[in-house]
């Protein structure tokens, strides 16, 4: 071997030998005989380096893995003597191998297993046993090789080749296995644990864990007896051994069964279980084990569920009777786990409890005991709900994270509360809020902030249309009633933590139509959203979800507000303000929260009763300081020299604009801008942002905004923005790059479809120039694995063949008519192209749609000369070039609608040109391809069938 590139398998050798270790490898990987050096190496322990050795077996498992069938027997019989000499030597090495490279050897094994076991190597596991009998270190290896086959065979997470095949391969192992070996297997456990049990504890956990993972597939009455269930629930006292007993129980009892059978094992376990002492969750401090107990308890729930669903679908009621008394009698320690302060422990119980609620809102009448449950986990739901001390609100971590998950399951569970018994949520839910409510002062926060979350909750636990909580059932729209006015009116708005204010901002949101029942509510809510409670909290949270609900709470409030529009809009005046990109100036609040607000001031000068006059003072006032300083700062940018100084001035000018064009959401159409009079002042703003297109400095950033403003103020203005459209496209284009063109190009065909023929004059026009713009940009030459700029090009393509179907579309093929013979041309040769040529079922897709509709357009007799030639020498073989390419995979959803468009090309010529296209595909066309004439003819006559479906589904075919 190379000993210079050895060194750099070292981790800490350094980059340059590390590399050559590297290149070293792939070396070996082709050499024909490499890995008998490596075998050699391994067999005869000539390298004592760890790193040596894992490499050796990475060469042999490559060998392995890809390579096996090109070794003769002779070479294939010695890779098999070198593993065994291998395990061999594990027994009389002074120090264990480290735990990688025992790992990486029972890797090894399993591969060979795989490839050998049905053929070559029989007795595979039987050699191995009889190596390490009961030696420690060969027990260990022993084990790991299990660990690996069964990940060879059965490991959903170990990526195989060509599904079918590996599932035929795999179940043949098995069944084989089942047959020949598994019995012995199971024997060596049982030997295994009961001559490791009390003095090896690692193999013990290292053997469980095999039988765990083994009792899936093999045949479950050789662990499930008495002497393998007695010893692992000896272990189930062990301290050391408990977990991983309570796992192999779990899979033990997650087993597939008969539900009688089922019910019967489950039972028996519980018994053992609770006579030594388990059941009594209070005395142990184990959190790790509890953990496992906690699933080991969901298992047998869950399984007795299931049992019992069977039972009640095969109609023995009988044993369902009895299986519901079995799953009663475990509900006690279920709620015990539930309520457990760890919440590892209570969420690994949830399924258990979610499926029992399930089973309870399926039984006509609920017994008091059952009562008693569901009241038992609603109590358990909303105090596990609650936050804990240690939650961090200013810096959440992953601990946080998974708090916020658990939450979730635990909402799942009062949704399903919820379904059970509706009036005993909500009863349970007015009393926690009330009493928390009436002392907020003096009560902690994680309180106060869940009894605000459960009122929150109740919206989506009681489920009405369109959030009317305060109409139809009365006592529910009185309850809930009540609970709002109690939350609006209580004060707690000025409760010191964040939490608690975010939650009452939340609820007050989600509960928008009370303020429709009691709109005397509205003021007190307003100031809480505009002063140092929401708008103006001192943390950056709040002020910034604070921004997005109070938009949302203004709109939905619509009428209604009229009394305090021209209060709110003096009072969000200062909010507003653009931040100067000055060092050190620190605005409430951040651009994107900036929009919202913007938002909410369009929404209340639009949907106001002032007149047409007032409402055009207001949002003048509104956007003119907008304009004055987007036209300071285009000057200061234009004199700028350093970057960031440009870099700040054009995001500031960015932020001024994409502030007017969110003034403009307030607006569905061009009817209410005029109905408001407020064409003039948007007007105003085109004129004062365009200008910045022709600023050399910052294209991408300006012109993005740019580009915004105006797809609004297409939908607001319609044909007044037509005068500014050409010089803005003429601006837009120049020294343009592909993400520039690919963002240009949907307002182009916004424009066009929206417009049609009255932009037809400007559209030919500037046809050619975008059009060369685009080419100049695909003809760049890009470095071979760049795979961003590989993307953008596609992304650009795309976008250039959806500008094509927008114009054909809109009724427009004049426009690329007129543009002269050669460009035409041109123009059809790149649709042919996007057809056939490029891997992309979206653009390909798109280019049928065009070759369509041009068809139809142009493909009759009075058509363009030498369009009918074009469509046999051209658009017919990209009917058929296209989907016999290699790349068209009909697995794709994206390629069959390819295909779909495809069939519809051959039909719109079928319609166009009628007979002398069957004659042309019949004489000419397909028989140059080499097609049998039988199918020549099947294929004709599907393409003359009146309904297209029928032609479609024979293509597919």
């Amino acid at each position: 071997m190379d000993e210079q590139a050895l060194l750099g398998l070292n981790p800490n050798a350094d980059a340059d030998f590390r590399q050559r270790a590297l290149a070293y490898f792939e070396q070996l990987k082709i050499s024909q005989d490499a890995w008998q050096v490596c075998a050699e190496a391994l067999a005869q322990s000539i390298y004592s380096d760890d790193h040596i050795k894992f490499f050796c077996f990475q060469v042999l498992e490559h060998q392995v893995k890809f390579k096996y069938s090109e070794l003769t027997e002779v070479q294939q019989q010695l890779i098999r003597e070198t593993l065994i000499t291998w395990l061999q030597a594990q027994m009389l090495n002074p120090q264990p191998e480290k735990t990688f490279i025992r790992n990486k050897a029972a890797q090894v094994f399993a591969l060979l297993f795989v490839t050998e076991y049905l053929t070559k190597w029989p007795k595979f596991f039987f050699d191995i046993l009889s190596v390490v009998d009961l030696n420690p270190r060969g027990v260990d290896m022993y084990l790991r090789i299990l660990m690996a086959v069964d990940a060879e065979l059965v490991d959903r997470d170990v990526v195989h080749t060509s599904e079918a095949s590996y599932f035929f391969a795999n179940t043949l192992l098995k069944d084989t296995m089942r047959e020949q070996c598994i019995p012995s297997l199971v024997e060596s456990w049982y030997q295994i644990l009961q001559n490791y049990q009390y003095n090896n504890s690692e193999l013990t956990c290292q053997c469980l864990e095999v039988v765990g993972a083994y009792v899936s597939w093999i045949d479950l009455s050789l662990i499930a007896n008495e002497r393998f269930i007695n010893m692992l629930l000896g272990h189930m006292s062990v301290e050391v051994l408990r977990e991983e007993a309570c796992d192999c129980l779990f899979e033990i009892v997650n087993k597939g069964m008969d539900p009688i059978d089922k019910t019967k094992l489950v039972e028996s376990l519980c018994q053992v279980l609770q006579s030594a002492g388990l059941f009594s969750i209070d005395q142990e401090d184990d959190v790790d084990f509890l953990a496992r107990f906690s699933k080991l308890v969901n298992g047998m729930g869950q399984a007795l569920i299931a049992s019992w669903t069977k039972l009640i679908k095969n109609g023995d009621m009988k044993s369902a009777q009895d299986t519901l008394q079995a799953i009663e009698a475990k509900v006690a320690l279920m709620l015990q786990l539930l309520i457990h302060e760890d919440d590892d422990i209570s969420s690994n119980i949830i399924g258990f409890c979610y499926d029992y609620l399930h089973i309870l809102k399926q039984l006509s009448a609920l017994s008091d005991q059952q009562k008693a449950n569901v009241e038992a986990i609603m109590l358990a739901v909303m105090k596990k709900l609650t936050y804990d001390e240690e939650y961090n609100f200013e810096n959440e971590g992953e601990d946080e994270a998974m708090f916020v998950e658990y939450r979730k399951q635990l909402k799942l569970l009062l949704d399903r509360l919820a379904q059970v018994s509706p009036e005993l949520l909500l009863a349970s839910v007015r009393r926690v809020f009330n009493t928390t409510l009436q002392n907020w002062q003096t009560t902690r926060f994680m309180e106060v902030e869940v009894a605000i979350r459960l009122l929150y909750m109740l919206a989506e636990a009681l489920p009405v249309s369109h959030g009317a909580h305060f109409s139809g059932d009365v006592t529910k729209a009185t309850a809930l009633q009540d609970m709002m006015r109690t939350l609006v009116t209580s004060g707690v708005s000025a409760y010191q933590h964040t939490s608690v204010t975010l939650e009452f901002f939340e609820t007050v949101v989600r509960y928008e139509k009370f303020f429709a029942v009691e709109p005397q509510h509205i003021p007190t809510v307003l100031m809480a959203f505009l002063d140092h409670r929401g708008l103006r909290h001192t943390s950056p949270k709040v002020r910034s979800r604070t921004a997005y609900l109070f938009s949302r709470f203004v709109k939905s409030l619509n009428k209604q507000m009229n009394p305090f529009i021209e209060d709110v809009l003096n009072r969000i005046q200062d909010l507003m303000e653009l931040s100067p990109p000055e060092n050190g100036y620190q605005a409430l609040l951040s651009s994107d929260d900036q929009l919202f607000i913007y938002e909410t001031a369009g929404v209340l000068i639009v949907n106001s009763e002032y007149s047409a006059e007032r409402k055009q003072v207001l949002m003048r006032n509104l956007l003119t300081p907008l304009m004055e300083k987007f036209k300071v700062l285009l000057e200061k940018l234009m004199m700028a020299q350093d970057e960031d100084r440009q870099m700040a001035l054009a995001d500031c000018l960015n932020h001024a604009v994409g502030f007017a064009s969110r003034t403009s959401k307030a607006f569905s159409n061009k009817q209410t801008v005029k109905q408001c009079g407020c064409s003039e002042v948007y007007l105003d703003c085109l004129q004062t942002f365009l200008p910045a297109l022709s600023c050399p400095l910052q294209k991408e950033v300006l012109r993005s905004g740019v580009r915004t403003f105006l797809h609004r103020m297409i939908i607001c203005l319609e044909e007044e923005v037509l005068p500014f459209i050409p010089s803005a496209s003429e601006h837009m284009l120049k020294d343009c790059e592909a993400k520039d063109l690919q963002e240009f190009i949907p307002l182009i065909n916004q424009i066009t479809a929206k417009f049609k023929t009255q932009v037809s004059p400007f559209l030919q026009q500037m046809f050619m120039p975008l059009l060369h713009a685009i080419f100049e940009v695909l003809l760049l030459p890009a470095e071979e694995n760049d795979q961003s700029a590989a993307l953008e090009k596609q992304m650009l393509r795309r976008s250039y063949f959806a500008f094509l179907q927008t114009v054909t579309g809109s009724g427009m093929s004049e426009v690329i008519a007129n543009q002269g013979a050669e460009n035409v041309e041109r123009v059809l040769f790149t649709v042919i192209q996007g057809a056939v040529d490029y891997p992309d079922p979206i653009a390909q897709k798109t280019c049928f749609i065009i070759l369509s509709k041009l068809v139809e357009l142009w493909g009759g007799k009075d058509g363009p000369v030498g369009f009918a030639d074009f469509v046999y020498k051209h658009i017919v073989p990209a009917c058929f070039l296209a989907p016999l390419k290699q790349t068209f995979d009909l697995a794709d959803a994206q390629t069959v609608l390819a295909l779909s468009e495809c069939a519809v090309t051959l039909k719109t010529i079928h319609l166009k040109r009628g007979p002398e296209c069957i004659q042309y595909l019949q004489q000419e066309y397909l028989p140059s391809l080499q097609v049998a004439p039988e199918i020549i003819q099947e294929f004709c006559q599907a393409l003359q069938q009146p309904d297209a479906k029928v032609f479609k589904n024979y293509l597919k075919v």
